[in-house]
């Protein structure tokens, strides 16, 4: 086997599948394999260039006939929370994130399943183990975390209690040489009145901004499928195109 051939990364195609954005659509993808030492490097390229991880495999849609799965990345410098956000922020001022590395837990996993029976009990993880998810979590070539979202314990006469609050949120990301990158985000579904997903969203945006990270990658919007559509109100923003990344205000 050559050195081209050792380094360059072997693509494959999935066979075609029922589309879980779009009725009537059928969907299929490109994948390679993120391992060895050379991952977090190639992670950073097809992430630019569209493409996604999940555990040690990169993948973007190649679905024939349809291009409404667009990437889309935050422009961290130029966001500004707008009042409905700032609100956001406001009603979750009792929580904290914690980072805490590609560790998987069994009150992650709780969280996870919580989360999972309650918004997505049809969906492709319904069916998910402790060991599926700990392999979600930890099998990993690439700078990737948990950030795990507490509230703060109360504090009593004798001072604060310096335990960790309850855990109502988790973020699983990964660290790109020119941003944050969130893979899957779950949270407790009885505090739907918090906007833990946004409020997760607009911590990261800060997170990458203290880390000097000009962008957050927030995955695929696609069109038509109203429970992406989340994902536009966070402005200014950039789309891959066939052009290349291209600004929306």
């Amino acid at each position: 086997m050559s050195i081209e051939q050792r380094h360059f990364p072997q693509f494959y195609l999935t066979p075609e599948g029922e589309c879980p954005y779009l009725p009537d659509r059928r969907e299929r993808k490109v994948f390679t394999h993120l391992i060895g030492k050379d991952a977090p490097k190639l992670n950073d390229q097809l992430t630019h260039g569209g493409f996604r991880r999940s555990q040690n495999i990169a993948y973007r849609p190649a679905c024939e006939g349809c291009q409404a799965c667009v990437s889309v990345r935050v422009r961290v410098d130029e966001f500004k929370p707008t009042k409905s956000f700032r609100r956001t922020v406001s009603r979750n001022s009792d929580i904290s994130g914690y980072p805490c590395g590609a560790n998987a837990t069994p009150e992650q996993y709780s969280l996870f399943r919580t989360y999972i029976d309650s918004r997505h009990g049809n969906g492709g993880m319904a069916d998910m183990t402790v060991q599926d998810y700990a392999a979600m979590i930890e099998d990993t070539f690439v700078d990737t975390r948990v950030v795990e979202y507490r509230l703060r314990p109360e504090i009593s006469l004798a001072g604060p209690d310096m335990r960790k609050g309850p855990l109502v949120a988790a973020a699983l990301s990964d660290v790109l040489d020119d941003g944050l990158s969130m893979i899957y985000s779950f949270f407790e579904p009885t505090e739907f009145n918090r906007g833990l997903g946004t409020f997760m969203i607009l911590d990261h945006i800060e997170r990458a901004r203290r880390l000097g990270l000009p962008y957050l990658y927030l995955g695929y919007w696609v069109r038509g499928s109203a429970k992406m559509d989340y994902k536009q109100r966070f402005k200014p923003q950039e789309h891959l195109t066939e052009d290349g990344w291209e600004v929306v205000k």
